[in-house]
């Protein structure tokens, strides 16, 4: 079981990386739409090119996004539920899912993606839009996005069979904790009340003092 953790924390950690890596991909969707739309509307030019890069990079962040959404459980869940079940519970169905629907899910996808991707690569397929981009690096999203959701998959199998097995802690319960974005929110929606309710007292100091 130890061995199995270590390939799950290196699972993790590559996970860890994709997620942290393409969020900079939002930064470029953005940068390349204003700019497409400036150049629009300013010097009435533009490119089929420009519309589907932007695309292929937001079906990137989706896709190779996926894992890492799991590795942080950020995915949907239905939480008036799994709060009311315990740990071994929520595990349970995790294990459950995983197996049953996850991992199947993710061999279909791979198997019926990759013959698209590889024939786009082949046949040099382009878009059929005017100054459209080839098609192969968008189609390879597909089985690369499933491949890395698949592996983080079987991660996370391995770290809820090992708590059932006592030989890990409960990894769904340190993902219930906030954030380090909603610990600072809260820090600084702290601060402002702070500030205000000593802007208030100071306020009534001074009108006291007026009133003598």
């Amino acid at each position: 079981m130890n061995a199995l953790l270590s390939v799950s924390k290196l699972i993790d950690a590559m996970s860890t990386w994709v997620g942290k890596t393409i969020r900079w991909l939002i930064l470029i969707v953005v940068l390349i739409s204003a700019s497409n739309a400036i150049i629009r509307k300013a010097f009435d030019i533009s490119s089929n090119a420009w519309l589907e890069v932007q695309w292929y990079l937001f079906a990137a962040v989706f896709l190779l996004g996926a894992g890492y959404v799991f590795l942080v459980n950020a995915h949907v869940r239905i939480d008036f539920i799994s709060t009311r079940l315990t740990a071994r519970a929520r595990n349970w169905i995790d294990v459950l899912g995983i197996v049953l629907f996850l991992i199947p899910l993710c061999i279909i996808v791979i198997k019926l993606s990759w013959p698209l991707f590889y024939n786009a690569y082949v046949s040099g397929e382009t878009s059929q839009n005017a100054g459209g981009l080839i098609r192969w690096p968008v189609f390879l999203m597909m089985p690369l996005g499933f491949t890395l959701l698949l592996l983080q998959g079987v991660s996370e199998l391995i770290k809820r069979i090992a708590f059932l097995r006592g030989a890990a802690p409960d990894s769904l319960a340190d993902r219930d904790e906030k954030t380090d974005e909603e610990k600072l929110l809260e820090a600084l929606a702290a601060e402002t009340a702070q500030k205000e309710q000593d802007r208030l007292k100071a306020l009534a100091a001074e009108t006291q003092k007026g009133g003598k």
